[in-house]
């Protein structure tokens, strides 16, 4: 910890912890879930409040999660109140709320804590404040390639979820309950910890530089580890797609059976799942950026901007350029 530092908060402290969560209309109300029920079912557990956390919005209005809940607060966000944990959870439209005065008001609060991270979209806007120089960060893995060239200064991980220092990003709702059940483990004790994942019957099988996977394959390693070795293959290989053959050798398995695994478990061919999954990543590069068709193209392992045109249309109805403009 350098000197100008203030003491870290994943450390063992039984004293009140005050967070408070920066909620963005555009969150999803998994990530806003996932940052405050960890430290909530911690305070039922223990039986006193150890975590006191308060949500507040930039203009004090409720926040409009992307499902259509909103998120009730307490008031405006007060870079001048006093705090140990600032959480920005945001989602979609983060550039709209990056003005010069609410950064400034991000670094100014930021400087007084003792923590402050970006949830999924929210690590954009710690990064737009400045906090994320010289720093170690995550942020969705969607976003991954255009976090690291908007911000060259930060070592950016595909990691569930990164602290550095007094700061600290997380790649999406699942990573946030992590990183939270670390909070409450780091300063309470595993005991509690355990009792917290026990009051929501979950079981932590991943560690936090695990890389983010494209497709979350939950339990169905167990079931045949040979199909989850052949989609990571496919999630790894989105802009440079490999042949089924290819998928079969590394997966130890001839082209056949990995044909006749994948009808049995999934339904489909290797091949179709495979256009399937660039697909989705293309949709999301659609609908979600402004990057060109040709380059998204390019990134999801299409020869030219035309024969990703006639995929896409032919699997969604409606060519990328026509999506793109019913969102905007």
């Amino acid at each position: 910890m350098a000197k100008s530092e203030k003491p870290d908060v994943f450390r063992v402290e039984r004293t009140k912890l005050d967070v408070t969560v920066l909620v963005f209309s555009g969150a999803s109300i998994m990530c806003v879930a996932s940052t405050i029920d960890p430290l909530r079912a911690a305070n039922r557990v223990l039986g006193e409040t150890l975590f006191d956390f308060r949500f507040v919005s930039v203009g004090g209005e409720p926040a409009m999660t992307t499902c259509g809940l909103p998120v009730a607060v307490s008031g405006k966000f007060d870079p001048a109140r006093q705090t140990d944990m600032i959480v920005v959870v945001a989602g979609f439209g983060t550039q709209g709320y990056a003005t010069a005065s609410f950064l400034h008001g991000l670094r100014r609060a930021a400087r007084s804590a003792r923590a402050c991270g970006g949830v999924e979209a929210g690590t954009w806007l710690v990064a737009r404040a400045g906090l994320l120089e010289g720093r170690a960060a995550t942020t969705h893995w969607e976003d991954m390639e255009d976090f690291s060239a908007a911000f060259p200064g930060t070592d950016v991980r595909p990691d569930r979820y990164v602290i550095d220092g007094p700061v600290f990003t997380c790649g999406g709702a699942s990573p946030t309950f992590d990183l939270m059940l670390h909070l409450v483990r780091s300063r309470l004790g595993m005991a509690v910890a355990l009792d917290v994942a026990s009051v929501f019957i979950y079981d932590q099988s991943r560690a936090a530089t695990d890389a983010q996977p494209l497709v979350s394959l939950g339990r169905l390693d167990g079931y045949d580890p040979r199909l989850a070795q052949a989609i990571r293959l496919m999630e790894s290989h989105i802009d440079q797609p490999l042949s089924t053959a290819a998928i079969a050798r590394r997966a130890g398995v001839t082209a056949r059976t990995l044909e006749s695994i994948f009808r049995n478990s999934i339904g489909e061919t290797p091949g179709a799942y495979y256009l399937r999954l660039r697909l989705t990543a293309a949709r999301k590069l659609v609908t979600d950026t402004r990057i060109p068709m040709a380059d998204i193209a390019a990134r999801t392992g299409f020869s030219s901007a035309s024969s990703f045109s006639r995929a896409f249309a032919k699997a969604s109805g409606k060519a990328p350029t026509e999506l793109r403009k019913s969102v905007t």
